[in-house]
């Protein structure tokens, strides 16, 4: 074993690959020519994994587990009249693999890359959100390698995975020869060289790299332009598994046509120069730029050696893989070996290449070639073959290795490390969650559809650019609606407080967004119809529906809820998780129902289960935020509401919970500052301005008479009507009087609503303002006690 020349990296060599990072030796990637990563063939030896697979069934559901006998308990206790029933959600509630209705036609398609319509030296990734450095395209022949060697830890048998030509004490290793242990012939030797005509259309230049199935050699296309191709040839004419893995590369990739994947335009044959034996070579366009992984390298030794790729930067080039997975899953492909090395950035495009792992999905024969680091651990383990899942499992162990430092093969191979040690996990909850998803050891609970992946890592990717450059980043989930405002309180003096305090249950359930309508289910386009119906018409017409589908029990679910009928709602609910099995809105319709029955630790908990399993959306993080309130967990709150507003602030009761929060931590200023983002176009910018005038006005929380003139100044801007104007200004006179009589001065000639800024002043304007709320009092009572206290308030005078 050698030392690892990572720059920063203490691990040591072994196999080829460092037992710390993962990654091979620096001194590696330069001895292959700077054109290393255009090598599209899977590993060979102990970094491949050759083995027969197994069919992937039906994905299987992602298990949360609410016990019955919990269920029940609640049940009774909240059934508050209802006939109470059991409600056995049948074994138990589970969210499945897929992320549900609307979650994947278009993610995996929405994340293109685009140009800029000005020039820029920077490229466009991840749905055009991100920014990243143009990589130049590199000019063919300056890629081709002067001394085309293989080196000898990077010789393995083809067959077998033995260590073949290898030295031995100052004899250099063999570059042909046998390997001793299954007798298979192998041979590192370039079968072709400047100038030679490969089906007499491609003119060899030379090799650019060496991969898993042999020499991969840049040629002129001397038929269409003298365009650049690449051309992969086998291990060796003699390696009867490298000519069956070509042969099914060049069945599948005939098929493939996608912007995010190397082009395959031909395949053609040519004679080994020493047997005369024709050997295949496949035909590909050439891609002149640099890996991911060199990417990387080329960071940690710009700087100290531990640094990585920006977040933002990661997350985009995940998304532009999961294009093109997602283009191959469709296609009924398994790409197999996902990792750095076989993501190519040229200029501003992303490619796939290495395809020669790639195999059908009911393939159960042909042998599978993946990577240590970032196979699945089942697969050592000799469990199912490949799946979608594990080609996703892939993905997530890549931006991992990408975005942090960790000990990537010695620590955790098939784990990660714990969020509180990684500085950048912990600044961004969501990735993690997403990381964590996507490579849990248990098959069930990862992602099983790469344009659910998309989806997620989308919305996380807006979470990360809107704390990177402090502005939010909205857009329409296609999973939840938005907030329901209905019962939100008018601007005014009372309402004020009513904003500033925790909602109720009640409202809480009815506040978070509702899952979207299943465009497939046959009552779709009639439940639409349904939405501006009142609960106590909703119910009924849902009930007199003559074939009731999942939508419609979800429906009524939603209405039995807001009527208050928890009984009845749990039984359509446990109706709808009998026909949809494993469904996630199961769980989110369970804990919504916590919600609102005040069953705040239980939903807390549900509500955490359903952000791991759906990390980029905002609807589990609000759920979680207004739970973990009530029951006391300001930080974890806070920490929920202020990614939820900081992200779209379109949900504004993120906003006023980020500020209740830290009103209860004592942090005045803070809780202004967030009521005061509130833009002026949102609905409720009145109720934030009203309930902002309320905490500069609270006597207990004002500082200086500042406070008390900036609330008159917003007062008259937010433009009130005449009564509930009066009514706010009279608890800001009220307050400036209760803060002047406990010795506070307010400066010389200074102003207050309209009046001076001194006890005569405001007990004048209080007199005023109270008589004109007596005029519009409706009953005599009211008049009489509005009389009453302008009488009490008004200045003393001599007449």
């Amino acid at each position: 074993m050698t030392q690892c020349t990572t720059p920063g990296c203490r691990g040591r060599i072994e196999d080829g690959f460092c037992g710390v990072c993962g990654l091979a030796p620096v001194d590696a990637v330069a001895a292959s020519g700077p054109q290393a990563s255009l090598r599209p063939g899977p590993l060979s030896g102990p970094q491949a994994s050759p083995r027969p697979g197994v069919p992937s069934g039906p994905q299987p559901s992602f298990g949360a587990v609410p016990p019955r006998e919990a269920l029940d308990q609640w049940l009774t206790d909240t059934s508050g009249g209802d006939s109470v029933h059991s409600h056995p959600i049948s074994g138990n509630v589970k969210l499945s693999g897929r992320s549900g209705p609307g979650s994947i036609a278009g993610a995996v398609n929405s994340g293109g890359s685009s140009r800029s319509s000005r020039r820029s030296d920077r490229g466009m990734l991840g749905a055009g959100m991100v920014e990243v450095p143009l990589v130049p395209y590199r000019d063919p022949a300056e890629a081709v390698m002067a001394n085309p060697v293989v080196a000898e830890k990077n010789r393995f048998c083809g067959n077998c995975g033995e260590r073949v030509g290898r030295s031995r004490g100052d004899q250099p290793g063999r570059t042909e020869g046998f390997c001793r242990k299954c007798g298979t012939q192998f041979s590192f030797t370039p079968k072709l060289v400047n100038g030679d005509q490969v089906g007499g259309q491609y003119e060899v230049l030379g090799c650019l790299a060496h991969g898993g199935l042999g020499w991969i050699y840049l040629a002129r296309d001397r038929n269409v332009n003298d365009r650049w191709v690449v051309l992969k040839g086998l291990l060796n004419a003699g390696d009867a598994e490298a000519h069956k893995a070509a042969a099914a590369e060049r069945a599948f990739l005939s098929e493939v046509e996608h912007p995010n994947i190397v082009k395959i335009i031909n395949f053609s044959q040519h004679p080994d120069p020493r047997t005369g034996i024709p050997g295949g070579h496949i035909v590909m366009e050439y891609v002149g730029g640099k890996s991911l992984r060199e990417l990387l390298i080329e960071r940690r030794e710009q700087g100290t050696g531990d640094e990585v790729l920006p977040v933002d930067q990661v997350i985009a080039y995940g998304l532009e893989s999961l294009r093109a997975l997602g283009y191959l899953h469709s296609k009924g492909l398994l790409y197999c070996d996902f990792k750095p090395d076989n993501v190519i950035q040229s200029e501003e495009q992303i490619k796939l290449i290495d395809l020669g792992g790639v195999r059908r999905m009911d393939d159960t024969l042909s042998p599978v070639y993946t990577t240590p680091g970032y196979r699945v651990p089942e697969e050592e383990l000799r469990g199912p073959g490949p799946t979608i899942s594990a080609d996703l499992y892939s993905v997530g162990r890549a931006l991992a290795v990408l975005s942090f430092r960790f000990s990537f093969m010695r620590e955790h191979p098939h784990s990660l490390p714990p969020r509180e040690s990684v500085p950048l996990l912990q600044r961004y909850e969501s990735f993690d969650r997403l990381l964590r998803r996507a490579t849990h050891l248990d098959i069930e609970r990862r992602f099983h559809d790469a344009g659910d992946m998309a989806d997620q890592l989308t919305g996380v990717l807006r979470e990360v650019l809107s704390d990177l450059q402090g502005a939010p980043h909205p857009a329409p989930s296609s999973l939840f609606g938005g907030e329901n405002f209905t019962g939100v309180p008018e601007a005014g003096t009372h309402n004020a407080d009513r904003m500033l305090g925790p909602p109720s249950p009640t409202e809480a359930a009815t506040l978070l967004p509702s899952p979207l309508i299943d465009p497939a289910d046959p009552a779709a386009q009639h439940l639409r119809g349904f939405s501006s119906l009142a609960v106590d018409e909703l119910v009924p017409a849902l009930r007199a529906m003559p074939a009731p589908t999942p939508e419609t029990r979800l429906m009524l679910t939603r209405a039995l809820l807001t009527a208050g009928r928890h009984g009845e709602a749990m039984d359509a609910l446990q109706k709808f998780a009998e026909a949809v099995p494993g469904d996630w809105r199961t769980m989110w319709y369970l804990a919504v129902a916590e919600l609102s029955t005040g069953r705040f630790r239980e939903a807390r908990e549900h509500f955490d289960e359903l952000y791991d399993h759906l990390p980029g959306e905002i609807a589990p993080k609000l759920g979680l935020a207004i739970a973990c309130e009530r029951v006391g967990e300001h930080e974890t709150a806070a920490r929920q509401y202020q990614t939820v507003w900081g992200t779209d602030h379109s949900f504004v009761s993120a906003a006023f919970g980020l500020a209740r929060i830290r009103l209860a931590q004592g942090d005045r200023s803070a809780a202004i500052a967030v009521l005061d983002t509130v833009p002026e176009l949102s609905s409720l910018y009145v109720q934030a301005q009203t309930a902002l005038i309320a905490v500069l006005a609270t006597p207990q929380r004002a500082t200086d008479a500042g406070d008390f003139v900036q609330a008159g100044r917003r007062l008259e801007r937010i433009g009130l009507d005449g009564e509930s104007a009066d009514r706010l200004a009279t608890r800001v006179l009220e307050a400036a009087l209760g803060w002047l009589d406990a010795g506070g001065r307010a400066p010389e000639r200074q102003s207050l609503l309209g009046d001076r800024f001194t006890e005569d002043g405001v007990r004048t304007n209080l007199d005023r303002r109270y008589r004109a709320l007596a005029y519009r009092a409706t009953g005599a009572a009211e008049r009489y006690e509005l009389v009453d206290k302008a009488n009490s308030l008004r200045p003393v005078t001599l007449l």
